[in-house]
């Protein structure tokens, strides 16, 4: 075999695996931004299903003085920091939302009219099993990242991101508890 042929075919060898780089990078790029429109969808539902619920629960209380108006002005906060692209912004927005929805139950208790309106306790039980879908959703985002992530940095590959570093160079944030949410949890203590 000539020279030429085995530079033909090295450089063939390296072309098919930057192209096979290249494409492995750009599926999980778009894994990524697949399971982030997975969030959107729950938190499309969540907020669907809180504005059904504002409607029910305004026959009952004041709704100027409750917590619900907070998730419509954080969900006005989420929706504007999407526009804007910020999108630490938002997931602090929509995990302050989630937080307000853990409490629900504790600010129905106050009115015992509500408790034992059915479209209430079920307009909750979908509140609860949309935030179970949106911790899944959330959790395969992550997932998804952290594949992405350690494949761009793996040292073949990283040099071909370096090549084409608009194409293949992203940095997601992960959904995760704030700070305090984490202090908070560590404090915890089980007071019988």
């Amino acid at each position: 075999m000539s020279t030429g042929m085995i530079i033909v075919i090295v450089l063939l060898v390296l072309a098919g695996f930057i192209v096979m780089t290249y494409n492995s990078l750009i599926a999980l790029i778009e894994a990524v931004r697949n399971n982030q429109k997975q969030i959107d969808i729950q938190l499309d539902r969540r907020y669907k299903v809180f504005e059904s619920l504002i409607n029910v629960v305004k026959k009952y209380m004041d709704y100027e003085q409750t917590t619900l108006k907070d998730v419509v002005a954080l969900r006005n906060t989420a929706q504007q920091a999407k526009a804007n692209g910020d999108q630490q912004g938002r997931i602090d927005a929509e995990n302050k939302i989630s937080t307000i929805a853990s409490n629900l139950n504790v600010v129905f208790e106050q009115y015992p009219d509500l408790k034992a309106n059915q479209n209430c306790i079920q307009l909750q039980e979908e509140i609860v099993s949309t935030e179970n879908k949106l911790a899944y959703a959330k959790q395969s985002y992550n997932d998804s990242i952290e594949h992405y992530n350690a494949t761009k940095k793996s040292f073949f590959t990283a040099m071909i991101v370096g090549v084409f570093k608009g194409k293949l160079d992203f940095d997601y944030p992960y959904w995760q508890l704030s700070q305090d949410k984490v202090a908070e949890q560590e404090n915890y203590t089980v007071k019988l």
